[in-house]
């Protein structure tokens, strides 16, 4: 019996689709299986190497499937689409995948536990509550206009809006006023659930030694620390630190031929919430600096005069990227008592 040395593995909702190669790459055998059977297929099998896209529920089979005593490789879907040979099918999404993870210099992603995917899904939950609390707000508002009732932009206008539901003013005819309640109303649900879960993830990482380290580093709060630590656990799977800040989109694309070089804007690939919470943490390093220049690194304040605003904050975010990931290799803390205009260096973390 030919041994198989790997298996493509293209996993979805219901049915999956693995490929077996030996060592030469030739195929040895294709299967279509269906959800409930998955595993009782690998378990037959003598342990090899299972390779599957870092996809949705990608972490979870790959648990499973390890515990089997498989070793299994998690490869980024962008990495594995050259491989696929004209028109996508099942058959040919686990060929590519199995091609590509015998490829020795192809990516993987670490495959996260259940801790800190129970960790991310925090950071989901905030967002999908923060969108519906934006739908909701601008909902209310479009509706009261037609009536002649508009709030000022910010958290002001929005009282005001809502105020005007709550009281019942004279001009919201009563057809309407019944719905408008409702919609303020799951308003209000959706603002305690985003004070609910954002306390989870203070209380959380204040209470994580890894999250307090990160928190010593200026403008990193307990969001942008659990986030990381969440998404990425002790950064081991980045050989420098421009690594992890090219994965998380903050660094500039490149194009280059023969002498000539040119670098755009900013990849924006990788994780999107990750780096929104980075470049907001930025941003609000330069509303202090605007402030009070004199308690800001002078870099920052020089590079302000010369360069968008939006640009400098950017690059402050791939600075605090850069710092994270070194605090999470090292072990060490931020050194906050570094002299004024030298970069931020590390120091030993309390013992």
């Amino acid at each position: 019996m030919t041994q198989i040395s790997i298996i493509g593995l293209d996993i979805a909702k219901s049915v999956f689709q693995f490929e077996a190669q030996d060592a030469q790459g030739a195929v040895v055998r294709t299967e279509r299986v269906s959800r409930d059977k998955l595993l009782a297929a690998l378990e037959k099998r003598p342990p090899t190497i299972v390779a599957m896209e870092a996809c949705a529920t990608a972490h979870y089979w790959a648990r499973q499937i390890r515990d089997l005593g498989h070793e299994v490789r998690l490869l980024p879907p962008a990495y594995v689409k050259p491989f696929v040979q004209r028109n996508k099918t099942d058959a040919r999404d686990a060929h590519a995948i199995a091609v590509a993870a015998t490829r020795p210099d192809m990516p993987r992603v670490p495959v996260k536990s259940v801790a800190q995917q129970a960790a991310r899904s925090l950071h989901t939950m905030r967002d999908v509550l923060v969108g519906q609390r934006t739908q909701l707000i601008n909902s209310l508002r479009s509706h009261l206009a037609e009536f002649g009732l508009v709030g000022a932009r910010g958290d002001a206008g929005a009282k005001a809006v809502i105020g005007f539901v709550e009281a019942g003013h004279p001009a919201i005819p009563p057809t309407s006023l019944r719905g408008l309640r409702r919609l303020v109303r799951q308003w209000q649900e959706a603002v305690d659930g985003i004070a609910e879960i954002e306390a989870q993830i203070k209380t959380a990482a204040k209470a994580d030694a890894v999250a307090q380290r990160l928190m010593t580093i200026p403008f990193v709060g307990p969001m942008i620390a659990h986030a990381t630590v969440a998404a990425i656990g002790e950064g081991r799977q980045f050989a420098h630190a421009r690594d992890y800040a090219a994965w998380m989109g903050l660094t500039p694309r490149t194009s280059a031929s023969g002498e000539t070089r040119r670098t755009g804007r900013i990849s924006k690939a990788g994780d999107q919430r990750l780096r929104r919470l980075y470049v907001l943490g930025a941003t609000a390093a330069l509303a202090k600096a605007k402030r009070r220049p004199d308690d800001v690194e002078p870099w920052l304040v020089e590079m302000l005069k010369r360069r968008p605003a939006r640009v400098v904050a950017v690059a402050l975010a791939a600075r605090m990227a850069r710092t994270a990931w070194a605090i999470l290799t090292t072990g060490d803390a931020y050194d906050a008592t570094r002299s004024r205009g030298q970069a931020g260096r590390l120091r030993p973390a309390a013992a």
